[in-house]
């Protein structure tokens, strides 16, 4: 590898100052009058969201976590005029295969704290030393600690090309990506604009509804069939946050930036609607401290604001995508609205798996099977 100069050492450290002023926004609260109880139809339950803040306010220990995410090396650099933060860590392992992972929204680098070190370091978690990977996970820009948003414009593919300048910088000349939620879209971008160095692509947790003809419909199979009758009732009843950040995210940002609760709640109704449809709460799916940890980093950063501008720029992006020469691998949770020939439409698809459990934020709810499917699917591509 060659040295690189333009990267700076970070490590987070938030003042005492500003977690005793969340404590303090938290307790509080100007809670809502509510309806009779109606469960989450009408949205995030006041009952529910009060336990969690009460917990946030007195039982949750930031500090903690800052120091487990500061285990992992962070860096941040300075990429087409944007700040952007990343996880970078090395495997012990001299041949592993670099492996940039890419999160969505609402989500951040924090999903990635279970999956790193059976990535990194196979054989001290009882797996084949072969499978190693040097892991670089970057904060999407207005996300996390890649603050602040520099400019308009940072849609999926200036992401994605970013991306590729950043593994350029590291002096990965040859690497796989991976990615959910935004991450499926931006890693396939990622290989369609540097075939010759990414080897493959493997993805999970996409939210687009498939376009499907009436013959298409009449070929699903039965899983297929329940999968898609889950999303069409997201897609029908669920995607109001989308609509509001696709089109007026600047208004948006006011109450999601002065409100610790708002921003909790803006959250936590979508771990309740994407995650593992057999868990009844969310933290049934995603243990409550992380799921807290990542809407802390969200309040802590100000980026419920400017993580939501993502969603305008995928709106007015006028982006082609055509078919990725690059090997693809899908791995299909019971969340994903996945359907394999709708997908073989852009990708090259050389490996698909289905799983019983976990949901759209697999590596918090079924690490395990996220990093497994993931070694499986590069295994054959690595020399």
């Amino acid at each position: 590898m060659r040295t690189v100069t333009n990267l700076s050492d970070f490590r987070i450290d938030v003042p005492a100052h500003v977690l005793a002023d969340l404590r303090d926004r938290l307790r509080r609260t100007r809670w809502p009058t509510t309806t009779p109880e109606t469960g989450w139809s009408r949205g995030v339950p006041v009952g529910y969201l009060r336990d969690l803040v009460d917990y946030w306010a007195d039982g949750y220990d930031w500090r903690t976590w800052e120091a487990r995410l500061n285990a992992f090396p962070q860096y941040v650099t300075d990429i087409d005029g944007q700040r952007i933060h990343f996880l970078h860590v090395r495997s012990p392992e001299p041949d592993a295969l670099p492996l940039l992972l890419t999160h969505g929204w609402p989500g951040s680098v924090v999903e990635f704290r279970e999956v790193i070190g059976p990535l990194t370091d196979p054989r001290a978690h009882g797996a084949d030393p072969a499978d190693a990977f040097h892991v670089v996970a970057p904060s999407l820009p207005g996300f996390g600690f890649s603050v602040p948003l520099a400019e308009p414009g940072w849609d999926y593919g200036r992401t994605a090309r970013a991306w590729a300048e950043l593994m350029d910088r590291l002096g990965y000349r040859r690497y796989g990506a991976e990615g959910g939620d935004a991450g499926s879209v931006i890693s396939p971008e990622l290989g369609r604009h540097a075939p010759e160095r990414v080897v493959g692509v493997h993805i999970h947790g996409g939210l687009d509804f498939p376009d499907l003809g009436p013959a298409e419909l009449a070929a699903l199979d039965g899983h297929e069939r329940e999968r898609l009758a889950a999303a069409d009732g997201i897609r029908r009843e669920g995607r109001g946050y989308s609509d509001l950040q696709s089109t007026r995210p600047q208004t948006l940002s006011y109450a999601l930036n002065d409100s610790p609760a708002g921003q909790l709640a803006w959250i936590v109704e979508k771990f309740k609607e994407w995650t593992d449809p057999a868990r009844k709460l969310p933290e049934d799916a995603v243990d409550r401290d992380l799921l807290l940890t990542n809407a802390t980093l969200y309040w802590l950063t100000g980026t419920g604001a400017s993580s939501a501008h993502i969603y305008y720029e995928e709106r007015v992006a006028d982006r082609p995508a055509p078919r990725s020469p690059v090997p693809t691998g899908v791995a299909v949770f019971p969340s994903d609205p996945a359907v394999r020939s709708v997908l073989e439409r852009e990708h090259r698809i050389v490996h698909w798996s289905e799983f019983t459990r976990g949901g759209h934020f697999a590596a918090l709810e079924a690490p395990d099977l996220l990093v497994a499917d993931t070694r499986d699917f590069f295994r054959p591509l690595r020399r």
